[in-house]
Order: C-alpha cells, then structure tokens, then sequence
C-alpha cells in the first residue's frame, strides 16, 4: 500500500513509532509529484522550501515528545483561491498571477495550527468558475485515471492531487458542486460542509452567499480528522455560524440501522447515465442489508435550481469581481490612456472568458430593468428549494443519489459549450442553494471511470453525513481503487 493510501491514525503510529518522519513524509509528497505532475498538471505553485524547513522542525519536536497536532505532519495541498501568507495565490487567474498575500485564510491557519504541511497551491478554474479546470488561465488538470479526461471542477486540481498520491489530503471550494463534482470523479471523497461552518476569511470570493471550503481525501475518516480541524467560529467572517462542535470521529460507528434515506425521482430520471443510475441503486442495497430503509422522494423545484444557481451565483461574482480594477493589487494594464482605459484594459487581459461571460450575466441580471425579474425571482426560487429538502428532512435522516449525472468526460469535449458544462452540476447545485452539507463517496466504475455517491444531511448535521458515508466506505471496496499513473 502506497505510503498516502494509509489511514491517519495508520500514519501518526508510524511517527510516533518513529518507523517514519515528517521529513520522509514531505520528501514522498515532491518526489510523487516530480514523478506525475507533468501529466496530471495539479500544482500551480511549489512551497517545497518552506515546507522542508517546517517538516524539519516538527521532526524535532518529534523527538521532544510532547502534544502533538491534529493532522501533525501530513502534506497538503490548497486550493488557489485560498490565500496563503507569502505563498503566491492566482486564483488561477493572469489577473492575480503576482499576488503575494500577507496573511492566511482562517482554514490554512487552522490546519497550521493542526501541524499539517502544506506542499503547494493547486489548480483550478479560473476564480472557480467553471467544472472541468479547463478554464484555467494556466493549464488544464488531467484526471490521473486517465489523462484524456477533466478531473471535474473548480477544485480539480485538489481532487487529482489526491488521487495520484501527491499529497495526503487537500481543501477545496465549493459552490455549486466544486468539491463533490472533482472527487467523484477523481474516485476520493469531498465533503461540502454546512454554509458557514468553517470559516470563509480569507477565500476569495466567488459567491458569497454559496462559497464554502471543505477536505478532499482518500477515505472518510480522514475527511472526518481535517473537518474537525478546520471547522469552528471565525468573528472575521460576517457569515461564520456560532454553532457547537462535535467529534466527528466518534460518529464514525459503522451503524446506520433504522436510518432513514430519501431518494429523489430527479436524481435518477432523464439526463442520468443508466451506469451511475445502477451503481447507485447498488448502494442503496447496501445501506438496505446494514439495516437503513429508503423511500422515493421528491424535490420538485429541482428543475429551476440551474438557472436559480447561475444568476445568483453570477450576480455576486459581478460584484465581487469588480474590486479587480488593476489599481489596488493584481496585474496592471500597462498601456492604458487614461484612468477608465486602465479599467477596461486590466479587466480585458486578466480575466479569462468564463470569468467575463458570467460577469456580463450578472451585471445584467442585477440592473434596475431586469433586478426584479430575474435576481429577486431566483431568490424566491432558491427558498422554495431549500423548503423541498426541509419537508424531505421532517421524514428522513438523509438524501442520497448520485453526485454527477455522469463520469468525467473528455478534454475539450465539452469546453465549447458552456450550457452543457452547467447541467452536469445539476445534482450538486439543489444542496449549494440549501445551504446544507453533501459528501461524495466512490461507489463504482464505468469504462475505467469513477462513479461518486453524494449522501446529504440536514443543516450542520455532518456527524450523520460522515456515519452513513463511512458505514458505506467499510462495506464496499470502491474507496480502495487506484488510478494506475
């Protein structure tokens, strides 16, 4: 078993055992990526100076004895629009491609705090637009189980580090699907937590009513130790939730008998590929021969919650875009005439055409002739979809169906066509709007592609997310399927 396939508490024996060091552990992680990165293309930037300075450190500490962090010394790999203290982050834009920031995100704080190592910032779509990181202004992510096809977006590049082995664990974004969407389709779980569980300071805002960070891993324990890190109160962050933190790793019981679970009709009806259909289906026997029952539900709303989600979420991202002016930080145009030129110049270079096409929308939806029909309508949308779960949720413990309608597809096949990008998220996108917490776990293969189960639970009620999920993962093998790179 490769040494990153291993459990955490796996892991820290060996450390404590002194059967491994940090310094092996971190030097495993850049040798990894030295040896696959030039195919899979996960990491925007290196911290391999840094991060062999800090390993050396804990070793010390190591030998010391004492109390030790939560993650202590597992590398890890951050999102690029998580921002870094003297660690370059570009959000996968030309626009911040010189943006050294000062200080760090609450989430990277924390898990200094936990004494994880962070290796790099990775990949994604252009200031996380988009759902194949083929919209990055740098290059695109391949999935390393087969480099022909996208890892799946915005946090593709989070999602493939993790499955080729480069590092341990990583933290994405996620806003209408942006980790679950990635992990399914990299074969890894992601979990979205709960809107406002842990803390948005110091990402960079897509849409801020929707943004949320959350772990990428191999297995749901861990995704379980790296939540338990990073979650918590944050007074920076306005929309942070002063809420009680459990251990989550003592939900981890392997029991789901007498659990209840809906299943939606429109999870499972047209546009769904029959082989994610059967994997799900699969599933849901397992969860029925561990003693769980489950119902055909509905959320009918779930047809609007594409347009709903796109001109919400573009309507923040017009306002939050528009501090990128090219005078306060980020690239400057250098051949601009006169203040406005400067503007609609630096504008032009630094953001890539997703980027401009959603802030065209919008900028459209929230002008004085159109604010009513189309931002305070999709409002109204986006609450009648968070009733359909809350009347699901008076019946049953959790909502499962399949993350994505599909497996990855092929680079470029589907770049051209932004309309048909935006279906796949149609299975993620319903949970983004609710606010409430989804993970995706593997749960099959189609042609040498991974197939994501996506188990979602009521507002901060991730213990029980994170127990069905793990019950899941003990029964089945899929979790333990490996890209051969």
């Amino acid at each position: 078993m490769a040494l990153f396939d291993l459990r955490l508490q796996v892991v820290h024996n060996k450390l404590n055992n002194k059967e491994l060091s940090v310094t092996e552990l971190v030097d495993a992680s850049y040798k990894r990526i030295a040896e696959t990165d030039s195919a899979i293309k996960a990491f925007i930037t290196l911290n391999e100076e840094n991060a062999k300075q800090q390993a050396a450190e804990l070793d010390k500490q190591l030998q010391e004895g004492g109390e030790r962090g939560l993650l202590f010394g597992l590398p890890a790999g951050i999102k690029d629009n998580i921002v870094t203290d003297s660690l370059l982050t570009t959000c996968a834009s030309q626009f911040l491609s010189n943006y050294n920031p000062i200080y760090d995100a609450t989430s990277v704080r924390k898990l200094k705090a936990a004494q994880s190592v962070t290796i790099g910032k990775l990949n994604m779509d252009e200031f996380a637009m988009g759902g194949s990181n083929e919209n990055s202004s740098y290059f695109p992510t391949r999935n390393p189980w087969n480099t022909d096809y996208v890892p799946g977006g915005s946090s593709g590049g989070s999602a493939a580090s993790v499955a080729a082995g480069q590092v341990y664990f990583s933290l994405g974004s996620d806003t209408g699907g942006s980790i679950r969407q990635p992990a399914a389709y990299c074969g890894i779980v992601g979990l979205k937590p709960t809107y406002g569980l842990v803390s948005r300071f110091g990402l960079v805002a897509f849409a801020s009513s929707l943004d949320q960070i959350g772990p990428l891993t191999k297995n749901v324990e861990d995704s379980a130790y790296v939540l338990q890190a990073i979650a918590g109160y944050d007074s920076s962050d306005s929309t942070s939730a002063n809420v009680d933190i459990p251990d989550y790793t003592s939900a981890l019981t392997g029991d789901v008998k007498g659990l209840r679970i809906g299943v939606p009709k429109e999870y499972l009806g047209a546009g769904i590929d029959p082989r994610v259909k059967e994997a799900v289906m699969k599933a849901l026997q397992v969860y029925e021969s561990m003693g769980a029952t489950w119902e055909e539900v509905s959320l009918p709303h779930t047809d609007y919650a594409i347009a709903t989600y796109y001109l919400l979420a573009s309507s923040e991202a017009s306002s939050n875009l528009a501090r990128f002016d090219g005078v306060r930080y980020g690239v400057r145009a250098d051949d601009a005439a006169n203040l406005i030129d400067m503007y609609r110049k630096s504008r032009s270079q630094g953001f890539g055409p997703e980027v401009k096409r959603r802030i065209m929308l919008g900028t459209y939806a929230l002008s004085s002739g159109y604010y009513d029909a189309y931002y305070l309508k999709a409002q109204k949308v986006r609450t009648l979809i968070k009733q359909d779960f809350d009347q699901v949720f008076e019946k049953f413990d959790l909502i499962i169906g399949p993350t994505a309608p599909t497996p990855a597809f092929r680079i470029g096949e589907q770049v051209g066509d932004p309309l048909t990008m935006y279906l796949n998220d149609i299975c993620t996108i319903p949970v983004s709007l609710a606010g409430i917490p989804a993970i995706s776990v593997p749960c099959g293969i189609a042609d040498g592609l991974p197939i994501g189960l996506q188990i979602i639970g009521k507002a901060f009620d991730e213990s029980t997310v994170l127990r069905a999920a793990h019950a899941f993962e003990q029964q089945t093998e899929h979790h333990q399927m490996r890209p051969q790179l």
